[in-house]
């Protein structure tokens, strides 16, 4: 049997099922910003993403003061739009708790900001469950780098081949599978064909 170290879940996608929400409120941002973004676009670009990236590619080389501003705009409209109870992932209580009896460690290394982390985990009453909640503060390199993944196995004391990552996008499962970690995707934002590359 493999040997657990720990669990390391992505958070949107993989505890909430929030991408359909952040696809209305990021349309709806982008068009009042004069952008009109395809589907495609927002799987391929902005997904698993931190605001920092994909704001980036798409406005520019603008002030970080500006940057900073339409994230927090794109990040409030995003909270104030969403209800984590209303959008739980089917099963994953349950399966939080069974990780919990069998003593294996559990973090979240999410692309988001700390405030929609709050909002989601402590909406959810599971923060309780997590040794290391890391957001989009905590690294200089985004997901698909593996950095994200790497400090959260650091921050658990263990390997990351000893880690298996949960996720949803295409830039997190990269950032798993080149962090050393198994992946397991979960296919609320990607079809299982386009998950393939993964583990399970």
């Amino acid at each position: 049997m493999y040997p657990i170290g720990a669990v390391i879940f992505d958070m949107d996608g993989v505890l909430v099922h929030s991408n359909p929400i952040h696809t209305i409120v990021l349309k709806a941002f982008c068009k009042e910003h004069g952008y009109d973004l395809s589907d495609a676009y927002l799987k391929e670009h902005i997904y698993g993403r931190t605001n920092q990236d994909w704001i980036t590619a798409l406005f520019g080389d603008i002030p970080q003061k500006k940057k900073d501003a339409l994230a927090n705009q794109k990040e409030q409209m995003f909270r104030d739009a969403f209800n984590p109870k209303e959008h739980v992932v089917s099963g994953i209580f349950e399966f939080l708790e069974v990780l919990n009896v069998h003593g294996i460690k559990m973090a979240v290394a999410t692309s988001a900001p700390k405030e929609n982390a709050d909002h989601i985990l402590h909406g959810l009453t599971i923060s309780h469950y997590f040794e290391v909640v890391l957001n989009s503060s905590h690294v200089t390199k985004s997901k698909p780098n593996p950095e994200p993944y790497l400090k959260a196995a650091k921050a658990l004391g263990e390997l990351p081949e000893k880690c298996i990552v949960f996720e949803d996008s295409i830039s997190g499962v990269e950032s798993g599978l080149a962090a050393g970690a198994k992946v397991v995707g979960i296919a609320t934002t990607h079809t299982h064909k386009e998950l393939e590359h993964c583990h399970l």
